[in-house]
């Protein structure tokens, strides 16, 4: 009991010192603003954003048996930014606040506040500086990417310095170091990197353009993180496959991306050295005698990315090509799930938008992947248009991990009314993305229809039609995961204002995961939802009534199996 009340007393005393730290900082910055130039104005920027979520207890769907189902019933997140400029300075201060939140772990709560973000900034002819929480990428973002996904609570934000150089107008050399963010504290693990980027253009008229780069990022454990590792590495691998920790891991890429009339290319090839990761798929034998999967080994691994893509004449066709093998690269080894990630292999299939087109998307796999994928364009005339795309994906080994046909044609019937029609085919390894043993690959056939119809200038109506049906699992005797949906949806939108939608997923027949009365029968329910939403110049207002089925949520490229959700969503954004 003692020690937990020590505990928290640092707990408060360290979010006490931040917080004056930051007061400090900011003082000093504002200060300095003013005796620069006590004439310039500066300008001031900002946001908000709050999300509010009342949670009504549906068991029958799986929504409860989780805090905010059992007695919370209420959760909240918001996100304050403000921004001051002036004279070659920025200044950047983000408050952020959670209450029974369930973004960082759909199955739980997770209740803090404090300062999400802080930057200074200054640039000085060629030289730009910037210290505090700092955005930026490498390349395409494979071996180093600082980002933020906030409906999964991802934020890799670097918390350190980074200095930019403009060589020429065209040439720039950075080069950073720091810790990630971890919510309101950070990762022991420092993390360091440098790049150089530049453009040239060639031939006559400068048909011909390149923008070559080449970049570095290092990273170097902290002592409790290397003590643990070695911790696992002796109690759970075997004398003849144990291996020794290294403190650091280097990762190098090469870049360029060519432009040559309507064609652009873009090729990069990323390596990064021998590294302690966690590969599921590998046996482990403990101690006690049991064999299950899963352990940590060490190992050196790469990525190769590619795309070409083509715009003219009426179409546009890109080629997309990517292989992965151990690329599993975080803050510290021992982490999980989307946590700690230093880079991002970008994501290798159609980022689709209808419900059904989206119930089953492929996250990346940074261990063993190899990805094609092609999506083409094609303007017929001013009135109609399709859309052909196809993705394969594949472990290196050739087994089947995903793969989609979609296509779509859009016909526009001058300024009155629009129709979308097409039809996605799948094969989606649910017992990999989901993690769910000895399940069959989910086979898909979804057709689809969407019509707009502007009725003024002003207002307007839409409608939404899918249906989705699935393979049969022949082992268990029912349709494959929760079986056959139909969904549709109305929009009526009347700006500049309202907008109001409803609709409703309804399950037709039942699958092996669908749930089942008193009796054992499968049922057939409904998940409706309504919304309204209210703009008025930067302000946005929703409010909805949402029962969700359990599925994959992926926001830019990233997914996460969610849970089913039953209850009222809240929410308001605004600039400034």
């Amino acid at each position: 009991m003692l020690n937990f009340i020590k505990e928290g007393m640092k707990y408060r005393y360290m979010k006490f010192v931040e917080y004056w730290k930051l007061a400090l900082i900011c003082c000093l910055a504002i200060s300095q603003f003013s005796i620069i130039n006590a004439q310039e104005k500066g300008s001031f920027s900002g946001g908000f954003q709050s999300n509010g979520n009342i949670f009504l207890r549906d068991s029958l769907i799986g929504a409860s048996d989780i805090p905010q189902y059992d007695y919370q019933l209420y959760g909240a997140d918001a996100w304050l930014d403000l921004g001051f400029a002036k004279n070659g300075f920025k200044l950047g201060v983000r408050f952020d606040l959670f209450n029974n939140s369930n973004l960082l772990n759909p199955n739980g709560s997770y209740t803090d506040q404090g300062i999400g973000k802080w930057f200074i900034s200054k640039k000085i002819d060629r030289l730009d500086l910037i210290a505090g929480y700092i955005y930026d990428q490498i390349g395409s973002g494979i071996i180093f990417r600082s980002f933020e996904e906030r409906p999964q609570l991802i934020d890799n934000a670097l918390i350190g310095a980074r200095a930019k150089y403009n060589l020429t107008d065209n040439w720039q050399i950075k080069a950073f170091t720091g810790q990630q963010r971890n919510l309101f504290s950070r990762y022991p693990s420092i993390i360091k990197g440098a790049s150089i980027d530049g453009f040239l253009s060639l031939g006559e008229n400068n048909k011909v353009t390149l923008a070559p780069g080449i970049g570095y990022t290092g990273r170097t454990l902290d002592e409790e993180s290397m003590t643990n590792l070695i911790n696992i590495v002796k109690n759970y691998i075997g004398e003849e496959e144990r291996f020794k920790p290294e403190y650091n891991v280097h990762m190098m890429s090469l870049y360029n991306t060519l432009g040559v009339g309507p064609f652009v290319w873009y090729f990069e090839a990323a390596y990064k050295s021998e590294d302690t990761f966690f590969d599921p798929t590998e046996i482990r034998t403990e101690y006690t005698g049991d064999v299950s999967l899963g352990r940590f080994v060490k190992r050196p691994g790469s990525v190769v990315y590619s795309s070409l893509s083509y715009a003219g004449h009426g179409l546009g066709l890109t080629l997309e090509g990517k292989r992965t093998e151990n690329f599993n690269v975080r803050t510290e080894p021992t982490l999980g799930l989307n946590r700690g990630f230093i880079g991002f292999l970008p994501p290798m299939n159609r980022l689709n938008t209808y419900r059904m087109t989206t119930r089953y998307s492929p996250a990346t796999q940074d261990l063993s992947e190899l990805a094609f994928q092609i999506d083409a364009l094609y303007r017929i005339n001013k009135k109609l248009s399709a859309t052909v795309n196809m993705s394969s994906i594949t472990t290196n080994e050739n087994d089947l991990l995903y793969r989609e046909l979609y296509t779509e044609l859009l016909y526009k019937y001058e300024r009155k009314w629009q129709l979308t029609t097409g039809l996605q085919i799948q094969r989606y390894n649910q017992e990999v993305y989901e993690v769910k043993p000895n399940v069959p690959i989910v086979e898909t056939f979804t057709p689809f229809v969407d019509f707009l119809y502007k009725i003024t200038r002003k207002n307007s109506i839409r409608t939404e039609f899918q249906y989705m049906l699935i393979g049969d699992d022949e082992k268990a005797g029912f349709k494959q995961d929760f079986g056959d949906w139909i969904f549709g949806q109305v929009e009526v939108a009347l700006a500049p204002h309202w907008a109001f939608t409803i609709s409703d997923m309804y399950n037709v027949t039942p699958g092996k995961q669908s749930p089942t009365d008193e009796n054992g029968e499968k049922l057939s329910l409904h998940y409706p939802r309504f919304d309204v939403f209210y703009t008025h110049k930067a302000n946005r207002f929703s409010a909805s009534y949402v029962k969700q089925v359990e599925g994959i949520v992926c926001t830019g490229g990233i997914c996460r199996l969610e849970p089913a959700f039953s209850g009222f969503k809240f929410s308001i954004a605004t600039s400034f």
